[in-house]
């Protein structure tokens, strides 16, 4: 028998709770690996709001340069309300990575999980299952430690949209919804804007338009911004897949969390050409930080999306197999009612719930 084919994993847990939701995640990907013909190597890197109190340095050299060479980056969550920079933001190298590593596509998936909780009564939300692709290198975050404040009258912050970074995240986008399409969803792409006011949102809708000519097979929709907020309340389960500016996913994609459950639920790939993140939707949580009550769903999901985009990258079949009996072993947990995490009034936090999905596994 041939050894395994091994991948080295740079695990960057970060803060508050993103340490407790990677330790739950990494015995799961532990087990995947027993008898199969792949492995892991998992490398633990500092970095996150803490480190940079007590060093100085959010996102060390080291870090960077490991993220780099990885196979794949699995992040928990990074961030302190207390711990800015003298500028007033928030510390988040998963900014950083993301730019550095040109990561442009964030992908974020809201899918309805058997037997969960969904605050939307229409028996319909049982099938929210979309994708929210947010173009992760320029829009309005571009503008991130270069806005200007003009004698304490005016601050500006510049929205940047490229034909380049449409072109790749849009075609990103139709690829995406031709791979659902052949697990049975509609093949449907909705470019988000708001092209009726912004000539960069023109912009944006203009090369989508372009591109959808190269894939025939996908159904190209527009929607602008205000009404894609409403349209998430009204009839979710109508989308696919949206493609949009970054500051319009960024808060479309949390909306969409909401409806399949929460941001426990909510996991996130921030995937470019060369590299791939993957981490769960939510923060580091201060408020409920040591205490074990975390849910671990989402860094699980975030799990099995690195296992499906390894097993894309490198041909690996058996991955993309594993990453479906992680996901597998989710819904069955969820489906048995046997499980409520304390986000939905139950009782069980972090590790009852890893351990009821390694059961299941």
């Amino acid at each position: 028998m041939n050894p395994p084919i091994m991948y080295d994993i740079a695990v960057l847990p970060g803060d508050g709770i993103g340490v407790e939701v990677i330790d739950a995640a990494l015995p799961l990907l532990d087990k995947l690996q027993h008898g199969a013909d792949f492995g892991f190597r998992f490398h633990t890197h500092p970095a996150g709001a803490l480190h940079y109190k007590a060093t100085g340095h959010a996102l060390p050299d080291a870090t960077l340069a490991a993220a780099r060479d990885a196979d794949a980056i699995l992040f928990g969550a990074m961030g302190w309300p207390e711990i800015r920079y003298a500028d007033g933001t928030e510390i988040a190298p998963q900014l950083d990575l993301r730019v550095a590593l040109e990561l442009y596509a964030g992908v974020r998936p809201a899918r309805a999980i058997p037997g969960s909780q969904l605050p939307l009564a229409d028996p319909r939300a049982r099938d929210i299952d979309l994708v929210v692709v947010r173009e992760s290198t320029e829009g309005l975050f571009a503008s991130r430690g270069k806005g200007t404040i003009e004698n304490d009258n005016e601050a500006r912050d510049t929205m940047v949209i490229t034909r380049a970074g449409c072109e790749r995240v849009h075609d990103y986008s139709f690829r995406l919804a031709q791979r659902r399409k052949q697990r049975g969803r509609p093949g449907r792409v909705t470019c988000v804007d708001k092209a009726n006011v912004f000539r960069s949102m023109a912009f944006f809708r203009k090369i989508f338009d372009e591109r959808a000519q190269a894939f025939p097979d996908i159904e190209a929709r527009h929607n602008y911004i205000d009404a894609t907020a409403l349209d998430l309340i009204r009839k979710p389960w109508d989308f696919d897949v949206l493609v949009t500016e970054n500051m319009f996913g960024d808060i479309l994609s949390d909306q969409a969390a909401a409806l399949v459950g929460g941001m426990g639920m909510a996991p996130s790939a921030d995937i470019g050409d060369k590299h791939a993140l993957f981490q769960p939707c939510h923060g580091s949580a201060p408020d409920i930080a040591g205490q074990g009550r975390a849910n671990p769903t989402a860094m699980l999901l975030s799990a099995a999306l690195m296992l499906d985009w390894l097993a894309d990258t490198h041909s690996h079949q058996a991955l993309a197999l594993a990453a479906s009996r992680l996901e597998r072993a989710v819904d069955e947990v969820f489906a048995s009612r046997k499980i409520t995490p304390f986000e939905f009034g139950g009782r069980d936090g972090t590790r009852a719930i890893a351990d009821a999905v390694a059961a299941n596994l």
